[in-house]
């Protein structure tokens, strides 16, 4: 086989991966919104005892890259490719790792009632997975104006986090025997809200891989 050929075949490999990783990690978001809907506790400790899963598969992926610079030395757009790789693989496992924390509010809150109904949490969770699919898009066929399409979403979720914020405080300052189940919901929606964060980050990859140009774009 042609060292081009060999390249090109491990490059989709990487790519493979990605989309493997990035769909689990989309399906744990999805499990986690249902665990705190259901109170669904079991479902809750799942979650946090398959995360070692994804920290596994992203290692996987690093090693995979690292090798691929090492044995073919890649060069421009390839090597961007890789790099860009690496980063989303990163990303993808904090993602997953803020669907663990969001797990263990839920097991902390147990069956303590609701403060408020469950509207704009999972809101902002379908915004955040909406980003992450237009991401994968966009890296999958190296189109970073669709990058750049789904990081301008990011400003929705901060919009909801910051209107429930005021909500919930509004509460706690009226009844502080409200604390505590506030402060349940405050922190979750600050996960959710750090998950479309690491969605923008990707796709700030994805705009380098593409056009080699790394910007903060998370403002």
């Amino acid at each position: 086989m042609q060292p081009r050929q060999n390249l090109e075949r491990e490059l989709e490999k990487v790519k493979q991966q990605i989309l493997s990783l990035s769909s689990q990690v989309d399906q744990r978001i999805e499990l986690v919104m249902d665990a705190l809907v259901q109170r669904n506790l079991g479902l809750a400790q799942q979650i946090i005892d398959d995360d070692r899963i994804i920290d596994r598969l992203r290692y996987q992926i690093e090693d995979f890259c690292f090798q691929i610079i090492a044995t073919q030395q890649p060069t421009a757009s390839d090597l961007r490719a890789i790099l860009a790789a690496t980063s989303l693989a990163t990303e993808l496992e904090r993602i997953a790792d803020h669907t663990s924390g969001i797990a263990r509010l839920i097991i902390r809150m147990g069956e303590q009632p609701l403060l408020k109904p469950l509207v704009d949490l999972p809101r902002m969770a379908v915004i955040a997975r909406e980003m992450l699919k237009v991401v994968i898009d966009a890296y999958t066929t190296r189109d970073d104006r669709l990058a750049a399409e789904a990081i301008t979403r990011d400003d929705a979720v901060d919009t909801l986090y910051n209107q429930l914020f005021r909500e919930l405080l509004t509460f706690m300052l009226e009844d502080p025997g409200t604390i505590t189940r506030a402060m349940y919901l405050i922190w979750i929606a600050h996960d959710l809200e750090r998950i479309a964060d690491r969605v923008t980050n990707m796709g700030e990859r994805v705009i380098f891989m593409r056009t080699g140009k790394l910007e903060d774009l998370n403002d």
